[in-house]
């Protein structure tokens, strides 16, 4: 095998990976309060973006990490 798709490989694990940890972070900084019929809105908006770039970060890693795979 050869080292470039050993590379592409472990970008595409670190790229999933960081995507859960981003999608992770999204969620627990997501929260929603209902009461007597009005909806309040207490999330973490730095944790919210702080996980959006995680996912952009691992999207880009699985791009590459695919694109490095599938290079002959």
């Amino acid at each position: 095998m050869k080292t470039t798709k050993i590379l592409g490989i472990v970008l595409l694990l670190i790229g999933l990976y960081t995507g859960y940890l981003g999608m992770q972070k999204i969620n627990n900084n997501s929260a929603e309060i209902k009461a007597l019929g009005v909806e309040l809105d207490v999330s973490n908006e730095n944790g919210k973006q702080e996980g959006f770039i995680y996912l952009g970060i691992g999207a880009v890693l699985v791009f590459g990490g695919a694109y490095l795979t599938g290079k002959k």
